[in-house]
């Protein structure tokens, strides 16, 4: 069935595709159908096409997901190459898509004077996954911004959600039903203009304290109430504990590093670990900010 599928849809998709080139770890094993359509109408098209029961899986810069070394089965979309533009609608609105990379938005806000949006220059991923997850840094999250969303469903319906629709908190969302963002409203004003050196205060805080240059996803675990995650791996003795070829990064213990080679299986191991030496010394339970997707090889 899927080869079929991706006959019918060739320019855009493609059979048994290996998920490590679309993820910012490096690691994954194959979907069984890999699409990144051109635009609303091919995407339109295609879930109206196929069987609307299909596992289906969204996808942008593939940040902050751990697809497993088993691969995903069904469907995987992706909305890298397309959703990539920022439209001014009113004098403090702004429709902007789910494929443009947040750091873009930050440049964006930065140049046309408005704000505030510095905080998304430390998002690694895109728009898309900022409102999944409700993606946040230095204090601001994403949701605190958004007016109205714009959706579509499996059957390629496209509607539009007050922010109201969606049960929000630190890090989560909870969707009225199985959708997936196509953009957003934001609003953004030049009463918090967002500057250069906003910019560049907070690059050079990544830049000190974050291993960018490295095989990450991101932050691997969510702050408690109170305290910082890092802060607690850190104090159980885990900074450079390795599980393979993957290892908390030396830099900023809430970040785990492919230090190439590594598995899935390797990471999401290590996730396990330092999970139970955290539990143990602290009695705090983390829970995770990456998603693990996919099935175990």
């Amino acid at each position: 069935m899927f080869k079929e599928i991706a006959q019918q849809f060739e320019d855009d998709c493609s059979y048994d595709e290996p998920m490590s080139k679309h993820t910012s770890w490096g690691i994954g094993g194959c979907s069984d159908l890999f699409y990144s359509p051109k635009s609303r109408k091919d995407l339109v098209y295609f879930l109206s096409s196929i069987d609307p029961t299909l596992p289906i899986t969204w996808i942008g810069r593939g940040t902050n997901i751990l697809v497993r070394d088993g691969g995903i089965r069904g469907v995987v979309i992706s909305t890298k190459s397309f959703l990539k533009e920022i439209i001014k609608t009113s004098e403090h609105l702004y429709k902007v898509e789910a494929g443009v990379a947040c750091v873009e938005l930050a440049l964006f806000c930065q140049k046309n004077g408005i704000g505030p949006a510095a905080f998304f220059s430390g998002i690694p991923g895109s728009i898309g996954g900022a409102l999944t997850m409700n993606a946040g840094s230095f204090g601001m999250e994403t949701w605190d911004l958004v007016k109205e969303v714009e959706v579509i469903n499996e059957k390629g319906d496209i509607s539009f959600l007050e922010k109201e629709s969606f049960d929000i908190a630190y890090r989560t969302v909870t969707f009225p039903f199985r959708l997936w963002f196509l953009s957003c409203s934001m609003s953004l004003s030049s009463d918090e203009q967002t500057t250069k050196d906003n910019l560049i205060e907070l690059r050079n805080q990544r830049i000190r304290t974050q291993p960018l240059s490295e095989d990450t996803c991101g932050s691997v675990f969510k702050n408690p109430p109170g305290n910082y995650a890092g802060a607690l791996i850190e104090r159980s003795g885990l900074k450079g504990f390795k599980i393979g070829s993957a290892s908390i990064s030396e830099k900023h213990a809430n970040f785990i590093v492919n230090e190439g080679g590594a598995t899935a299986r390797d990471i999401e191991n290590l996730i396990k670990h330092t999970r139970q030496a955290v539990r143990e010394k602290f009695d705090i339970d983390l829970q995770r900010e990456v998603r693990i997707i996919g099935e175990a090889s």
